[in-house]
C-alpha cells in the first residue's frame, strides 16, 4: 500500500503563490505517472500536471503557464508550484500516483482557497 500525504496549502490572495508537496511512501524513481487533480466546489475531479515516466508532461488548459509541476527523487516528493493564483483555482488538491504491478493511489487532498 503506497501512500500520498499532500501538504502546503492554505489561502491566498488572488495573484499570489503556493507551492504543493507530495510525499509517496514508496520510492517515485520508478512510478509510472504521477500528479495532481483538483476538485473544487460543485465541480468534477480535474487535471492540473502530470508527469510519465518517460518525462513526458501535461497540465490542464486552465493552469497552463501559471503552474509548474516537479519533482525530486531523492525526497520521494512531487511538488506544484502555483503562481498568479485565481478564484477560480480555489479547490481541494489531490496528489495521485501510478506503479505498474501496484496500481493507482490516491492522497488525501489539501485545500487551496483563493480569496478575490
Amino acid at each position: 500500500q503506497v501512500q500520498l500525504v499532500e501538504s502546503g496549502g492554505g489561502l491566498v490572495q488572488a495573484g499570489g503563490s503556493l507551492r504543493l508537496s507530495c510525499a509517496a511512501s514508496e520510492s517515485i524513481f520508478s512510478v509510472e505517472n504521477m500528479g495532481w487533480y483538483r476538485q473544487g466546489p460543485g465541480k468534477q475531479r480535474e487535471l492540473v500536471a502530470t508527469f510519465a515516466s518517460g518525462g513526458y508532461t501535461n497540465y490542464g488548459d486552465s493552469v497552463k503557464g501559471r503552474f509548474t509541476i516537479s519533482r525530486d527523487n531523492a525526497k520521494n516528493t512531487v511538488y506544484l508550484q502555483m503562481n498568479s493564483l485565481k478564484p477560480e483555482d480555489t479547490a481541494v488538491y489531490y496528489c495521485w500516483g501510478y506503479w505498474v504491478r501496484r496500481g493507482n493511489y490516491w492522497g488525501q487532498g489539501t485545500q487551496v482557497t483563493v480569496s478575490s
